[in-house]
């Protein structure tokens, strides 16, 4: 896997949904999320703060039956912990109706702004540093924002329609984030991004984007299909390849003017004399 830190794709002006999104995704994680893994992955979980967990992540994700049927489950975690059972999982006392009202077109929403680890939320939002704002620039600010919502849902509605019976919680920014991917892969092909090669000891390569786009889209999509090692995880494969479709094929017919697009270069106060580079 090639894990991307930069690339070399100029902007014409800051980036600031991006970063609106980034920092979105990082406040509701930090301040409302029940937390139970510490930044570095250790397991800081006791029962109860699982099974707050469990309520918070029912209330407000999206469960693929619900939002099929647009009806919420009948019953929800209550967020007090019922004990463990022999084999270590931690079990959650369930309450019948829920004590909440949940919406399951808006669940699908706030979703998109949940995540279940640290390594989850700083893996999305490092793709969607190095990409959005390059989509971001091309398409504005407020069509960029739309773009990546609509990204979500449909990866979301497109996931739940391959799992149609699963009660399993989807969060996370993963189909919207794929959207941004699969978008950025068609309009600029071959811009240079320096990565990290995970099976060559983390050493970095400029890399063209259609490989390393293109290589994460294949890990998806091989996982999703079942070939991978991955089968059987709780990662939500199919909203990943179902958004990165989408956002290609959305941005397809419109590549030309988005590869021309753009307002004045952006270039800081201090810094005006330097010289215009060429844009992709």
């Amino acid at each position: 896997m090639v894990i991307p830190i930069h690339d070399i794709n100029p902007l014409r002006r800051r980036p600031i949904v991006t970063w609106l999104l980034i920092a979105v995704n990082v406040a509701v994680f930090v301040l409302f999320e029940p937390i139970v893994t510490s930044v570095a992955g250790a397991d800081t979980a006791t029962p109860t703060s699982v099974c707050e967990q469990e309520r918070f992540f029912d209330r407000w994700g999206a469960v693929p039956t619900e939002i099929l049927d647009n009806q919420p489950a009948p019953q929800a975690p209550s967020g007090r912990s019922a004990g463990v059972n022999p084999q270590g999982q931690v079990l959650c006392e369930v309450e019948s109706p829920p004590s909440f009202d949940k919406s399951p077109v808006l669940s699908v929403l706030t979703a998109m702004f949940l995540h279940g680890s640290w390594l989850h939320l700083l893996g999305n939002m490092l793709f969607l540093g190095v990409f959005g704002n390059n989509v971001e620039d091309r398409m504005g600010r407020f069509l960029y924002l739309i773009f990546y919502l609509a990204c979500g849902y449909v990866a979301t509605y497109g996931f739940a329609l391959f799992e149609s019976d699963s009660t399993t919680t989807l969060i996370g920014a993963s189909g919207a984030v794929a959207g941004v991917l699969g978008a950025y892969l068609v309009v600029f092909p071959r811009a240079r991004v320096i990565g990290l090669v995970t099976f060559l000891f983390f050493l970095p390569f400029w890399l063209p984007a259609w490989i390393v786009l293109g290589f994460w889209f294949l890990l998806q999509y091989i996982y999703f299909i079942g070939m991978g090692v991955a089968k059987g995880s709780s990662v939500a494969y199919g909203a990943h390849v179902v958004g990165f479709v989408f956002g290609a094929l959305a941005v397809l017919p419109f590549v030309r003017a988005l590869r021309a697009a753009g307002p004045a270069r952006y270039q800081p106060p201090d810094q005006r004399w330097v010289r215009r580079m060429p844009w992709p």
